[in-house]
């Protein structure tokens, strides 16, 4: 009997049989824009209070409608600007994969996005920083940057202050069976991604 690895021949590699596959599922890019405008606001709502601060500093002193006026309006002009930003990520080109039409194969080694048999991209374990199990869905939050793939000066400051989170959504309703949601729970416990 012929070993599979004689004579240049080479075994098939066929799918992971423990792997997790999903249905097909497309995240919703206001369902994005929300879950990561309230993520934003909840780690950075203090940055919005600095320009009104500086601004109500004059008004201190000497009083005046317009240095009030002027807070208010430059904090709501920093709040649009910020919100503006977290929902940009929903039109550039390279977060596209993220909204498309998808479905998951989640195995030890890495999480494969598949478009369909052929095309699609994976995400190894430690490009994911957590993972939180919601009411309805398991989210998975992708690590930021390092300094090293960051631009410097003050472009890397702005660009390491201002982050805007990148995430995987899983509803539970795309997992073919109540075991596969155990199994990916138990997976995310033993990378230690989820408390």
């Amino acid at each position: 009997m012929q070993q599979p690895n004689q004579r240049g021949y080479r075994a098939a590699q066929g799918a992971n049989p423990m792997a997790i596959r999903t249905k097909k599922y497309q995240f919703d890019k206001k369902l994005y824009t929300s879950m990561a405008l309230t993520q934003v606001w909840k780690h950075d709502w203090w940055y919005a209070l600095i320009p009104f601060v500086l601004l109500l500093l004059p008004a201190a002193f000497s009083f005046s409608w317009w240095w009030v006026a002027a807070a208010v309006v430059v904090t709501l002009l920093f709040v649009l600007f910020r919100s503006a930003q977290v929902m940009g990520v929903t039109q550039v080109e390279q977060a596209n994969p993220f909204f498309e039409r998808l479905s998951y194969e989640i195995d030890q080694r890495q999480i494969l996005l598949k478009r369909n048999e052929r095309e699609g991209m994976n995400l190894s374990w430690d490009m994911i920083e957590k993972a939180q199990r919601d009411n309805d869905a398991f989210v998975m939050w992708l690590q930021a940057p390092d300094k090293s793939q960051m631009p410097g000066g003050f472009k890397g400051w702005l660009a390491r202050t201002f982050q805007v989170p990148i995430f995987l959504h899983l509803p539970f309703r795309i997992f073919n069976s109540p075991n596969d949601l155990k199994l990916m729970e138990s997976l995310l416990r033993r990378k230690n991604l989820l408390a």
